[in-house]
């Protein structure tokens, strides 16, 4: 048995749940503490958070410092989200913190921060997993953005993120002095043209019969049992609508006797809705799940999997390469080449084990390299490379940080380009000096594995390598002419044996 706490810096609230984990029991939550701080809408409206509300933040962070140690907690992860992420002195407010309270505040990236409130949903187990048995799509509302996740067939098919955060659109809203009877069109009108481009992009040829809801407003609802019988329960979208329909007409003084909620966050859920109501109007769905789940769910379901507490039953890294999969298909990529560098590329990492020092983590990386190594040609076959490059960095991947797509970007690009050594000017500020080392050797790998396949025919039905003394074997069952790959891979083999002091050499067994 563990005691962990996950807290959560949000953009309009301050919350901490205390869990006991074990491997047994699993993950059971023993304390909520929650405290509005609205911090988004100094970030949203300045660009910076105003001195008073970073003191009030430290005076309740120190508050939880001492229910930490109350329930003897062994361990916590804090994260911040996109009011922290989108201040213009972030590393300041981050080290006020830490010097002020003596927590050590992490800033999530985006795709990290959904990635979490994804995983949450997973925790869900058996009802998760049933729900996503037919077209589905997540609508995750934050105070910054929102995330669009499409799932096909329990499979996550796209992502992507809209600037259309709750907190965000307030503050529009009040810059224009705009009525509450105003705010549903107002709202709609800015919704639009994004709303149209992903479904002009996203839903096109897909069916979404099922809707999940992540945030803080609507959700409470489903809590209060206003829309189902029983907390938890799913909903047909008629008799979710009729029920805000009518929740709508009432006063916000109303509002807040009959739901108890403050007037802010009355204001926030009729943004929520209107918001929620016109992606529901794109879809067509027909039943709509409000899980309940928080961050600081995926936050400690994530800390139970990495420490070994809990094994996930939904492999979220397939989600991942379902993802670069889908990415690859918009710039036109090609499958079955993505396939076969794949293949040869992680036989190679797999052989080399005991030599690269490099982990599952790093495995998925080289995957996702090997899936976009050709998206660049969608712009440019002549400048692959850096084409490349730019559309993996410009393109979020949810469930990887903006270091492990910068990872991924530059391993594409040194595919295709010399490569540029750790003090060469111009490098990335992203790439560290480890995450450099991690680039430079999974770029000799993607290297060899594009030279195994450099007329692009896939001769190889079977490959196999073997590290002997200082020698990689690769060996390459075929009855086609490999001249061409023989001749051209001396240039690829020279960086890897640069990076690791072994020689690959090509064996080719040929077949009856």
């Amino acid at each position: 048995m563990k005691t962990f706490a996950a807290i959560d810096v949000g953009s309009f609230e301050l919350s901490m749940k205390i869990f006991e984990l074990s491997s047994r029991k699993g993950m059971r939550e023993i304390d909520h503490i929650r405290h509005h701080i609205d911090l988004g809408t100094d970030t949203y409206a300045d660009g910076k958070i105003a001195r008073k509300r970073v003191d009030e933040l430290c005076h309740y962070l120190n508050e939880y410092t001492q229910i930490m140690k109350s329930y003897r907690v062994e361990d916590y992860k804090a994260y911040g989200t996109s009011a922290i992420r989108e201040t213009e002195n972030t590393v300041i407010i981050l080290d006020q913190i830490r010097q002020r309270t003596g927590i050590n505040v992490e800033v999530l990236s985006n795709s990290e921060q959904r990635f979490l409130d994804y995983k949450s949903i997973a925790f869900k187990g058996g009802a998760f997993n049933k729900f996503i048995e037919r077209g589905t799509a997540i609508v995750d509302i934050g105070g910054g953005s929102i995330q669009l996740s499409l799932f096909d067939r329990d499979m996550l098919m796209a992502t992507q993120n809209l600037r259309l955060g709750v907190l965000r659109l307030r503050e529009i809203l009040h810059h224009l002095n705009a009525g509450r009877a105003g705010y549903e069109s107002l709202i709609e009108e800015m919704a639009n043209s994004q709303l149209a481009v992903f479904k002009k992009l996203y839903l096109k040829d897909k069916q979404i019969n099922n809707l999940i809801i992540v945030d803080d407003y609507i959700s409470a609802l489903f809590g209060k049992r206003l829309f189902a019988e029983h907390v938890g329960e799913q909903t047909d979208i008629k008799s979710f609508s009729e029920c805000m329909g009518r929740i709508c007409e009432r006063t916000p003084q109303e509002l807040t006797r009959f739901l108890d909620m403050t007037e802010d966050s009355i204001e926030l859920l009729e943004i929520s809705y209107f918001l929620l109501k016109k992606i529901i109007q794109i879809m067509d769905v027909e039943l709509l799940w409000a899980p309940g789940v928080t961050l600081c769910d995926g936050i400690a379901y994530e800390y139970a999997q990495k420490n070994r507490i809990i094994l996930p039953e939904h492999d979220f890294d397939q989600d991942i390469v379902a993802c670069a999969r889908n990415i690859s298909r918009r710039y036109m990529g090609s499958r079955k080449r993505g396939e076969t560098l794949e293949q040869i590329a992680l036989t190679v990492f797999d052989s080399m084990r005991k030599v690269h020092g490099m982990g599952k983590r790093e495995r998925l990386l080289l995957r996702m390299a090997a899936i976009l190594h050709d998206c660049g040609k969608y712009v440019s076959m002549v400048n692959l490379g850096e084409c490349s490059y730019s559309i993996i960095r410009a393109t979020e991947i949810i469930g990887l940080s903006h270091v492990e797509r910068e990872i991924v970007a530059s391993v594409v690009k040194y595919n295709h380009l010399d490569f540029e050594y750790f003090d060469t000017a111009g490098r990335p500020s992203a790439i560290d000096r480890d995450s450099y080392l991690k680039v430079a050797k999974l770029t000799a790998i993607l290297r060899i594995a594009n030279g195994l396949d450099r007329s692009h025919k896939h001769k190889f039905r079977d490959v196999k390598a073997v590290l002997r003394d200082n020698e990689l074997l690769i060996t390459v069952a075929t009855n086609e002419d490999i001249t061409l790959e023989k001749g051209l891979f001396h240039g690829r083999a020279g960086f890897f044996e640069e990076v690791y002091s072994v020689r690959p050499v090509i064996k080719q067994k040929r077949t009856l």
